[in-house]
Parts: structure tokens; sequence; C-alpha cells
């Protein structure tokens, strides 16, 4: 089996990390592995924006304990009821994958984007977690005060945001797939 097939077959979700940051190199062939990602018409509608400071992810992080506390979602409260919650799970990097929402399909592009940087950061040692609860950050005045202060653009909405980093534990076994989610119609 070639190499990308492996890489997409052994990708897991890491939920635990060194507090070791990644090298420069390594963040660049990330984000390099993102921007090659295909794009409806080829408009490249997103914009990256990585996250190294611990101060800048602390904030992120409060931001979005807030708003859990306040979801009217049990499950979420709960969570952010926790003394250790950190809905980064302690990672040394987050990259957040904006895209214009002007675009023809921005939603698609970015996913699309942080699917390449996943896949990049598997291939070099990196583990890396998709972090959902980033794109609510619009949902009050706290988090878009954040997003104009991580400095996405105006016009920009929240697509896709993972955690990067070296993982502190093995990756998990791959839960089976879903039967019957294929159809071949020849």
């Amino acid at each position: 089996m070639n190499e990308t097939i492996q890489t997409i077959l052994n990708r897991r979700s890491i939920r635990a990390y060194k507090q070791e940051q990644i090298k420069d190199d390594d963040l660049q062939i990330i984000l390099n592995a993102g921007m090659y990602a295909p794009s409806a018409m080829n408009q490249q509608s997103w914009h990256f924006t990585a996250v190294q400071n611990k101060e800048t992810l602390q904030k992120i992080n409060q931001t979005i304990k807030s708003y859990f506390l306040k979801s009217g979602n049990q499950r979420f409260e709960d969570m952010a009821k926790s003394e250790n919650f950190n809905i980064l799970y302690s990672a040394p990097t987050l990259i957040i994958v904006s895209g214009d929402e002007k675009a023809i399909a921005p939603q698609c592009d970015s996913v699309l984007a942080m699917g390449n940087m996943f896949l990049a950061a598997s291939s070099i040692g990196i583990g890396s977690c998709w972090i959902h609860a980033i794109t609510q950050l619009s949902s009050s005045e706290q988090g878009n005060t954040l997003i104009s202060e991580l400095g996405i653009p105006t016009g920009n909405k929240i697509f896709a945001s993972g955690v990067f980093g070296y993982p502190a534990v093995a990756a998990p076994t791959a839960t089976p797939r879903k039967e019957n989610s294929v159809n071949i119609i020849r």
C-alpha cells in the first residue's frame, strides 16, 4: 500500500499532547498542505490563523467555556463545569480556517483545507484533532471580539479548526467503519 493511503487509514484524532511546540518548519508544511487543497473554482477562499501563544489559547478556551455554560445544551454545560475543561486538549497549536462568505463554497473549501492539514500533520508524526466548538465563537460578543483580535478578516466566517502537537499518548485503535454507507451504481 502506498504512503498516502497508509496515512489516510492510520490517522486518528489525538486528545492528549506534549507541551513541546511543533517546529516552525513543520507548521509551514501543515499550512502549505492546506493551501494546496482543492477549492470551488480555485477561489482559495480560505484564511488560516495559526495560534501558538499560550495566553491566547487560554483566552479561546475560556471564551468557549463561557459559550458552553450558556448554551442550553446539558452536555456542553456539564463539560464546561469541569475544573479541567480544555476544549483544545492542551495542544500547543490551534489552526482556524475561515472562509470568505461571498465565495462559492467557503465551508467546503475550508474543510478540505483542514483535512489536508490533518493528513500532512499525521505524515510527519504530529497529532491533530478537529475542534468544532471554535466555529461558535461568533455566537457571542466576547467571541466576536476575540475573532477580531485573532485577525480573522472581516467578511470571513470560521468553518474549521483543529489542534496540532506531538502526541502524549499512542493513537487510539480505529473504530469499525459503519456498514451500508456506500452505494456503487454501475
